[in-house]
C-alpha cells in the first residue's frame, strides 16, 4: 500500500478522525455529575457573570484554541472547500496537543466572504483563549487577520503567514552567522509574493534585515516601483516594490546573498545559484517540490551553500510545527491579548539559540542517528526536540510581559518547570532534584570519561550548574572529542596513567584490599587500567563527592569496584537498585530491581528504609508496601512470612517514620478502593508509592512490566545504601539519563554533608 492508502486507513480507523473530547474531572458518582452539570454548575456561571476573567479560572478557555479555515488555500491542494479541509484542521489540533498540550476545536466555515468570516469568528470570542487562522487565501487572509486582531482580545495568528516567517527567520539568523554575514547587509530575493512571502519579508525586517535590500518577485517578475505605480500589484505587494529595473527571477538572484522560495517547484536552476554571492543562503520552501532540489543547490557551488527546504527528508526543514504550538503556549499562559512582533522575534531568536546547543540522543535517534551539530546542515532545531517547548514558550511569555500585552504575570523559572511537567511526570520529578543539585553542586567523577556521551553529559552538567564533573581518562582523547562535538568546554580531566596522579590511589586501594589478597602491583595495575577502581578510590579519598559509571560495562562488573572500595554506609549492610516510575498522575519507587537476588526479611527492611529516604529526595512522602502474592496472612509459608516480618521490623523501628504495611498483593498496594474497602485496617493511609519486591526476580520483572505495558517513564537504577554516592548506569543510557542520575548523586552528596 502507498502513502495515500495508508493515510485513508489511518483516518478511517474507528473512531474516525484524529481528535476526541475527554473529561478532566471525575464523573464516577452522582455527586461528580451534580458538580459537573446541574445544579452545581450554576456557581461558576454566576462567578463568571460577575467577573468575566473568571472564565480562565473555571473553564478550559485558557487552554483552548480555535483552528479556523474556509479551506480556500490548503497547502498543496488549493481551494478544496471547508468540508474537505477538516482533516487538515484536525491535524493541526493533533500538533497543538502533541507538542504543547493545547486543546483545539477545529472550525471549518463554509464561507468565502471575508466580512462574514470576521463576524463569525469574532462572535466566538468567549469560547477561545486564542484563534489560529489556517489555509485562507490571500489577500483575504490579511484582511481577516487584521480585523480580528483589532476586534478580539485574545491572540489571533495566521500561521500560513507568520509560521514560515518565524521558523525561516530563526534559520536566517544562524545561516548569516555561519556565512559570516550581517543581517542588515544581506541582499535578499523572494520568489513568491503571497501571504507567506509578504509576512516573511516583513519579519526579516523585524529581525534586522533592511527593507531596501529585499527584492520580491511574483509570476510577472520583479515587483518594481514602476509596476506599483501602474497598479499592477495589490496593496500588500506594493510595500516591497523597489525602484530598480524590471526583470525576472534570474536577474534578481544575480549577486544576492539569500534566496527565499515560497512559490512553486523547479523555478531555480544551478546557474541561478551560481550567480549568487559567496556562501549563498538558499531557502527553497515550496512543497512538496522545492524551487531547486537540495542536492542540485549544494552541488552548484564549490563554497558553502546553506540550504533549507520544507521537506523532512533533507537537513534544515522549515516546519511550522516548530512555531505555532509553542508561541500559543506562551501567549495563553500569560493571557496575552495578541501575538505581537516582539513575541514573534523572541520565538525566532529562541529557536536560533537552541540550534546551537548540544542535541539530545533521543532526537538524534528519532532522525535516523544522523549527526546533528550546529553548522550548515543544522541551523534550526528538529520538531521532535522536546526542549523547544521550554525554550520558545518562556521567551514568548517574557516578550508578551515586556511589551505590555500580557494580562497575567508568570515567574519564568517556575513557568519553565510547569512546562516541563506538561511533557511528563518524570520531567517534573527530575526538576525537583535538579533544582536541589543546582543549589550546591558537587564534584562527580565520571569513570568512562573518554566516552562521547559522558563528555556531552559533563558539558551539560557544568553548563546547567548541576555538578562539577571530573572526566577520568586520556586527556588528548577527551580534548579531540570535545572539539569534534563543537562544545565550548574545557573539562577537568583526571588521567590514571599520569604517574603523580595515580600513585596515592594505588597505595590507598592496596591498603583497603590487602587483606583480600590484593598485592601492591595488582593495585597499581587496577588503578591505571580500570577507571572504575580509579574513580572509586577518588571518591573514597574525598577527591570527588560521587561516582558515575556503568555506561560501557555490565552492571555487576561496574558495581563490583565501588562495593569493594567505597562499600555500604555505616548503618547499611546492603546496597539496592531502585527505579522511579512516573505515570501521568502518580510516582512509584520500585526496589530492589538490580542487586539482591534473594533477600531475607532484614535485607528487605533495610532496602525499604533506603528507598523511603530516596523518595524524600524527590519531595515524595513515602508509603511503603512489602509485596507478596498473599494479603495479610491469607497464605502462610516461608515466602510470605519474609515480607510480613520485614514490615513488622520497620513498624518497630523508632527511626523509621513512614507508614508501612504488608505482606500484600501488588493491586492491594496501589488501588485505593481495595485498601479503603476490603483492607480498611491497613496502616497505609493511601496507595503505596514505595513498592518493595520480595526478590530480585520479582522486582526486575515488575518494574519492566509497569514501564512497558503501563506506559511509565523509568528513571534509574538509583543505587541506595552506599557509604558515598555511587550510581551505576545501564549500558546504552542516553545523555539525559546520565545527567538525571548525576543530579540524584549530587543531592545524595548534599545529604551526606548535613
Amino acid at each position: 500500500m502507498g502513502l495515500d492508502e495508508d493515510s485513508l486507513d489511518y483516518h478511517a480507523e474507528d473512531p474516525p478522525g484524529k481528535l476526541e473530547i475527554s473529561t478532566t474531572k471525575p464523573t464516577n458518582t452522582q455527586r461528580d455529575l451534580s458538580l459537573a452539570y446541574s445544579p452545581g454548575v450554576a456557581a461558576p456561571c454566576e462567578a463568571i457573570a460577575a467577573n468575566e476573567d473568571d472564565a480562565y479560572k473555571y473553564t478550559a478557555k485558557g487552554n483552548l484554541v480555535g483552528v479556523v479555515s474556509n479551506g480556500s488555500a490548503v497547502l498543496g491542494l488549493g481551494d478544496i472547500g471547508a468540508q474537505a479541509s477538516k482533516p487538515v484542521m484536525e491535524g493541526k489540533g493533533v500538533l497543538f496537543k502533541r507538542f504543547a498540550d493545547i486543546d483545539v476545536f477545529d472550525i471549518e466555515l463554509d464561507q468565502d466572504d471575508p466580512e462574514k468570516i470576521i463576524e463569525a469568528v469574532d462572535a466566538m470570542g468567549p469560547t477561545f483563549g486564542g484563534i489560529n487562522l489556517e489555509d485562507i487565501k490571500a489577500p483575504e487572509c490579511f484582511q481577516i487577520e487584521e480585523a480580528l486582531k483589532e476586534s478580539m482580545d485574545v491572540p489571533v495568528f495566521h500561521d500560513d503567514q507568520h509560521g514560515t516567517a518565524i521558523i525561516s527567520g530563526a534559520a536566517l539568523v544562524n545561516a548569516a552567522e555561519i556565512a559570516g554575514k550581517d543581517l542588515e547587509e544581506l541582499e535578499i530575493v523572494f520568489s513568491g509574493a503571497g501571504a507567506s512571502a509578504i509576512a516573511t519579508a516583513r519579519f526579516y525586517v523585524s529581525l534586522g534585515a533592511k527593507k531596501e535590500n529585499i527584492t520580491m518577485c511574483d509570476s510577472s517578475g520583479i515587483i518594481t516601483q514602476e509596476r506599483a505605480d501602474a497598479g499592477d500589484v495589490n496593496e500588500y505587494k506594493q510595500q516591497f516594490a523597489r525602484d530598480v529595473p524590471g526583470g525576472d527571477l534570474a536577474d534578481a538572484m544575480d549577486g544576492a546573498d539569500v534566496f527565499v522560495g515560497l512559490s512553486i517547484g523547479g523555478l531555480v536552476s544551478q546557474e541561478m545559484v551560481q550567480s549568487m554571492a559567496s556562501d549563498p543562503i538558499v531557502f527553497a520552501m515550496a512543497n512538496p517540490d522545492p524551487e531547486i532540489g537540495y542536492e542540485a543547490a549544494k552541488d552548484a557551488r564549490d563554497d558553502t551553500v546553506i540550504m533549507a527546504t520544507g521537506r523532512s527528508d533533507y537537513p534544515n526543514q522549515v516546519n511550522n510545527v516548530l512555531g505555532f504550538p509553542f508561541i500559543f503556549r506562551g501567549a495563553l499562559d500569560v493571557r496575552a491579548t495578541e501575538i505581537n512582533e516582539e513575541m514573534k522575534v523572541a520565538a525566532a531568536r529562541a529557536l536560533a539559540e537552541l540550534a546551537q546547543k548540544d542535541v539530545p540522543d533521543a532526537v538524534v535517534k528519532a532522525y535516523g542517528d544522523q549527526p546533528l551539530q550546529f553548522g550548515a546542515d543544522y541551523i534550526i532545531p528538529k520538531p521532535l526536540d522536546p526542549r523547544v517547548l521550554f525554550e520558545v514558550a518562556p521567551a514568548v511569555a517574557e516578550a508578551a510581559m515586556d511589551s505590555g500585552c500580557a494580562r497575567h504575570e508568570v515567574e519564568l523559572d517556575a513557568y519553565e518547570e510547569r512546562l516541563e511537567a506538561r511533557l511528563g511526570k518524570s520531567r517534573e520529578m527530575m526538576r525537583v532534584v535538579l533544582n536541589k543539585a543546582k543549589s550546591d553542586p558537587k564534584r562527580i567523577a565520571l569513570a568512562e570519561g573518554t566516552d562521547e556521551k559522558m563528555i556531552r553529559a559533563a558539558y551539560q552538567l557544568e553548563e546547567q550548574g548541576i555538578a562539577e564533573p571530573v572526566l577520568i581518562g586520556n586527556p588528548s582523547r577527551i580534548t579531540k572529542t570535545t572539539e569534534r562535538l563543537g562544545l565550548d568546554f574545557e573539562p577537568e580531566v583526571a588521567n590514571p596513567r599520569e604517574a603523580g596522579e595515580y600513585e596515592a590511589y594505588a597505595e590507598r586501594l592496596h591498603d583497603i584490599r590487602k587483606r583480600k589478597g590484593l598485592t601492591e602491583n595488582e593495585a597499581r595495575d587496577l588503578v591505571r587500567r580500570d577507571s572504575n577502581y580509579f574513580g572509586s578510590v577518588m571518591v573514597e579519598s574525598g577527591d570527588a563527592d560521587a561516582l558515575m559509571t556503568g555506561l560501557t560495562h555490565h552492571y555487576p562488573s561496574a558495581l563490583r569496584p565501588p562495593l569493594q572500595v567505597i562499600g555500604t554506609a555505616e548503618d547499611a549492610d546492603y546496597a539496592a537498585g531502585v527505579y522511579m516510575l512516573t505515570f501521568k498522575n502518580r510516582v512509584i519507587f520500585c526496589a530492589d530491581a538490580t542487586v539482591n537476588q534473594d533477600p531475607d526479611a532484614k535485607v528487605l527492611a533495610e532496602v525499604a528504609e533506603h528507598t523511603a529516604d530516596l523518595a524524600r529526595e524527590f519531595n515524595v512522602d513515602p508509603r511503603v508496601a512489602m509485596l507478596s502474592y498473599s494479603n495479610f496472612g491469607s497464605v502462610d509459608n516461608p515466602g510470605t512470612r519474609k515480607p510480613r516480618r520485614a514490615a513488622r521490623m520497620l513498624r518497630e523501628n523508632p527511626d523509621f517514620d513512614a507508614p508501612v504495611d504488608g505482606e500484600m498483593q501488588a493491586d492491594t498496594a496501589v488501588v485505593e478502593d481495595i485498601l479503603e474497602g476490603t483492607y480498611d485496617f491497613s496502616d497505609l493511609e493511601g496507595p503505596a508509592n514505595v513498592l518493595v519486591f520480595p526478590n530480585l526476580e520479582a522486582g526486575n520483572i515488575g518494574y519492566k512490566l509497569l514501564q512497558r505495558l503501563g506506559g511509565a517513564d523509568a528513571i534509574g537504577p538509583m543505587l541506595v545504601g552506599m557509604d558515598k554516592p555511587v550510581h551505576v548506569l545501564q549500558r546504552g543510557d542516553e545523555v539525559k539519563d546520565i545527567v538525571n542520575l548525576a543530579g540524584v548523586a549530587v543531592v545524595d552528596a548534599q545529604e551526606e554533608d548535613e
